[in-house]
Protein backbone atom coordinates (compact mmCIF):
# COMPACT_ATOMS: atom_id res chain seq x y z
CA UNK A 1 0.00 0.00 0.00
CA UNK A 2 1.24 3.55 -0.25
CA UNK A 3 -0.21 7.19 1.32
CA UNK A 4 -2.77 7.71 -1.45
CA UNK A 5 -4.20 3.91 -0.98
CA UNK A 6 -4.09 4.21 2.92
CA UNK A 7 -5.82 7.63 2.92
CA UNK A 8 -8.30 6.11 0.42
CA UNK A 9 -9.21 3.15 2.33
CA UNK A 10 -9.57 5.60 6.04
CA UNK A 11 -12.08 7.53 4.18
CA UNK A 12 -14.17 4.37 3.45
CA UNK A 13 -14.69 3.77 7.25
CA UNK A 14 -17.80 5.49 9.26
CA UNK A 15 -17.37 8.97 10.39
CA UNK A 16 -13.25 9.82 9.68
CA UNK A 17 -12.44 13.03 8.52
CA UNK A 18 -8.94 14.39 7.91
CA UNK A 19 -7.28 17.56 8.49
CA UNK A 20 -3.78 18.71 9.04
CA UNK A 21 -3.66 20.06 12.65
CA UNK A 22 0.56 20.11 13.45
CA UNK A 23 1.67 21.21 10.28
CA UNK A 24 1.40 21.09 6.63
CA UNK A 25 3.12 17.77 5.95
CA UNK A 26 1.46 16.16 8.84
CA UNK A 27 -2.45 13.92 7.56
CA UNK A 28 -4.52 13.29 10.37
CA UNK A 29 -7.26 10.76 10.22
CA UNK A 30 -9.97 11.16 12.72
CA UNK A 31 -12.96 9.25 14.16
CA UNK A 32 -15.45 11.75 15.71
CA UNK A 33 -12.69 13.72 16.55
CA UNK A 34 -10.30 11.32 17.81
CA UNK A 35 -7.32 10.35 16.02
CA UNK A 36 -6.22 7.16 15.24
CA UNK A 37 -3.89 7.36 11.95
CA UNK A 38 -1.11 9.63 10.88
CA UNK A 39 0.31 10.19 7.49
CA UNK A 40 4.09 12.44 7.17
CA UNK A 41 3.96 13.66 3.53
CA UNK A 42 7.35 14.22 4.17
CA UNK A 43 8.49 10.89 4.89
CA UNK A 44 5.59 8.87 2.76
CA UNK A 45 7.13 5.88 4.04
CA UNK A 46 6.01 5.60 7.42
CA UNK A 47 2.18 5.55 8.97
CA UNK A 48 1.80 5.44 12.86
CA UNK A 49 -1.12 4.38 13.73
CA UNK A 50 -3.11 3.28 17.29
CA UNK A 51 -2.93 -0.04 18.65
CA UNK A 52 -3.59 -2.36 21.64
CA UNK A 53 -0.68 -2.38 24.12
CA UNK A 54 -0.02 -5.94 24.11
CA UNK A 55 -1.03 -6.41 20.14
CA UNK A 56 1.36 -3.69 19.70
CA UNK A 57 4.61 -5.50 20.99
CA UNK A 58 3.23 -9.16 19.42
CA UNK A 59 3.25 -7.16 15.97
CA UNK A 60 7.10 -5.28 16.58
CA UNK A 61 8.01 -8.88 17.49
CA UNK A 62 6.65 -10.69 14.20
CA UNK A 63 7.51 -7.76 11.52
CA UNK A 64 10.82 -5.65 11.67
CA UNK A 65 8.33 -3.24 9.64
CA UNK A 66 6.72 -2.51 12.61
CA UNK A 67 8.40 -0.32 15.36
CA UNK A 68 7.38 1.73 17.95
CA UNK A 69 6.04 5.03 16.47
CA UNK A 70 8.54 8.41 16.72
CA UNK A 71 7.20 10.77 18.82
CA UNK A 72 3.99 9.54 20.45
CA UNK A 73 3.47 7.12 23.01
CA UNK A 74 5.02 3.53 21.99
CA UNK A 75 3.31 1.48 24.50
CA UNK A 76 -0.33 2.72 22.62
CA UNK A 77 1.10 4.03 18.94
CA UNK A 78 3.39 1.89 16.46
CA UNK A 79 4.72 2.85 13.00
CA UNK A 80 4.75 0.89 9.84
CA UNK A 81 7.41 0.79 7.07
CA UNK A 82 5.37 0.57 3.95
CA UNK A 83 8.70 -0.25 1.68
CA UNK A 84 9.12 -3.24 3.49
CA UNK A 85 7.69 -6.43 3.00
CA UNK A 86 3.92 -5.90 5.05
CA UNK A 87 1.23 -6.95 2.87
CA UNK A 88 -1.73 -4.56 2.12
CA UNK A 89 -4.45 -7.33 3.76
CA UNK A 90 -2.26 -6.99 7.30
CA UNK A 91 -1.91 -3.60 6.53
CA UNK A 92 -5.71 -2.87 6.26
CA UNK A 93 -6.43 -5.03 9.32
CA UNK A 94 -4.15 -2.78 10.97
CA UNK A 95 -6.01 0.53 10.42
CA UNK A 96 -9.18 -1.39 11.27
CA UNK A 97 -7.41 -2.12 14.51
CA UNK A 98 -6.88 1.03 14.87
CA UNK A 99 -9.33 2.70 14.07
CA UNK A 100 -11.77 0.18 16.68
CA UNK A 101 -9.42 1.03 19.18
CA UNK A 102 -10.34 4.63 19.01
CA UNK A 103 -14.30 3.54 18.75
CA UNK A 104 -13.81 1.51 21.92
CA UNK A 105 -12.90 4.03 23.94
CA UNK A 106 -16.22 6.18 22.65
CA UNK A 107 -18.92 7.07 25.36
CA UNK A 108 -22.04 4.87 25.14
CA UNK A 109 -23.45 8.59 24.52
CA UNK A 110 -21.34 9.10 21.54
CA UNK A 111 -22.16 5.26 20.26
CA UNK A 112 -25.64 6.07 20.50
CA UNK A 113 -25.68 9.15 18.59
CA UNK A 114 -23.25 7.61 15.88
CA UNK A 115 -24.80 4.39 15.21
CA UNK A 116 -23.01 3.74 12.16
CA UNK A 117 -19.64 3.45 14.22
CA UNK A 118 -18.73 -0.12 15.20
CA UNK A 119 -15.55 -1.68 16.00
CA UNK A 120 -14.58 -2.68 12.59
CA UNK A 121 -12.31 -5.66 13.07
Amino acid sequence: MNIESIRTYCLSLPLVTEDMPFDDTTVVFRVLGKIFLLLDLDRPEWVSMKCDADFAIELRDAHTEIEGAFHMNKKYWNQLNLYGFLDDALIERLIRHSYSEVVKKMTRKQKAENPEITTVE
